[in-house]
């Protein structure tokens, strides 16, 4: 029987939502944990498109700095070749869609950066619809189903994550390619604003498409410290619901957590995201932020492989999970 480390090490491995790629110790720890690709945080919500191009700009030039270690992603191919030479893929992902502003050819514009995977609110209300944690639950914007249409077009992943529920209903129906929430909780298993609801869970799974399982501690639990175990209810929750095929693995880790942010770093980072709006105490709580155990890191990524075997999960199923899912919607979205 091949080995929970085997098993890990023969696998592509991805994490659907890396903000802690912008910490560079953090990138070094997902090399470690023997993670193939990752979904880095490049939007800027609050300075718009020219933000984010910085943002993009300085990723690139990271990239090529690193060239040896870490390329961009820009098609499922692209993931493959880099688990054959010991890379590490390197996905641009929006967390918001503020930086389209009301430009719809900005969307092909950052498609032609690299950007794979937009996600088109972050929490609040914006041009596109509705955040989850808006007072309001209105739905896609004209403007909004603009935007999943040009976001088909341009053959980009459209991530309904910290999005309204009756906005994640219309992007799903609207979209004509697979749609994921790349990092979201299941609420029947905790009842976090931030997480989702079964229906969504199906119809994202009719649309051919994914949720990625977030290891954000507020989300998987109500516990300071969640264990392994917790995580892996939720990823139980949508395999029982849906299937193995629509679970995949958006773990979220952040440069706000224990141990890349001492208690005050992490503090005055909760305190930003509260003065701007972008979070609420009552959804998000105050540091510090310690992700499950024995996955505290990307590093220790091994032992999510293997408390999925030990869950009863195949080695198919784990692969499948772990990074076989993503791979496939990828391939259907981004084309080989």
């Amino acid at each position: 029987m091949t080995s929970a480390a085997e098993l890990h090490r023969q696998s592509i491995v991805i994490d659907g939502a890396a903000p802690l790629a912008a910490n560079a110790q953090g990138v070094l720890d997902y090399m470690a944990g023997g993670f193939t690709a990752i979904s880095a945080t490049v939007s800027d919500n609050l300075d718009g498109a020219l933000g984010t191009l910085r943002n993009i700009g300085l990723a690139h030039k990271i990239i090529r700095a690193a060239s040896e270690m870490i390329t961009v992603i820009r098609s499922a191919a692209d993931i493959e070749a880099a688990k054959a030479a010991g890379k590490m893929g390197i996905i641009l992902h929006f967390q918001g869609g503020d930086p389209i502003e009301n430009r719809l050819d900005y969307i092909d514009a950052y498609k032609s950066m690299g950007v794979g995977m937009i996600q088109l609110t972050y929490n609040v209300k914006n041009r596109i619809g509705d955040g989850c944690d808006e007072r309001t639950d209105a739905g896609l914007s004209r403007f909004g189903l603009d935007v999943v249409k040009r976001l088909n077009e341009a053959r980009i992943v459209v991530d309904c994550s910290h999005t309204g529920h009756r906005t994640t209903m219309d992007i799903i129906e609207a979209s004509e390619r697979p749609t994921v929430f790349s990092h979201a909780g299941c609420k029947a298993v905790h009842g976090s604003p931030r997480n989702i609801l079964d229906d969504q869970i199906k119809a994202v799974a009719q649309s051919g498409g994914l949720v990625g399982a977030n290891a954000f501690p507020a989300f998987v639990s109500g516990d300071a410290e969640p264990s392994l175990e917790q995580l892996i209810g939720h990823i139980k929750y949508v395999a029982d619901l849906v299937g193995v095929d629509h679970i995949a693995l958006g773990l979220d880790y952040s440069e706000g957590q224990h141990p890349y942010s001492n208690l005050e770093q992490a503090q005055a980072i909760y305190d930003k995201f509260v003065e701007t709006g972008e979070w609420l105490p009552g959804t998000y709580p105050p540091p510090p932020y310690h992700y499950p155990k024995g996955i505290e890191t990307p590093a220790s990524a091994v032992n999510l492989t293997e408390g999925l075997l030990n869950a009863g999960f195949s080695t198919e199923e784990v692969q499948k999970i772990i990074g076989g899912n993503w791979m496939r919607v990828f391939r259907e979205v981004w084309g080989e």
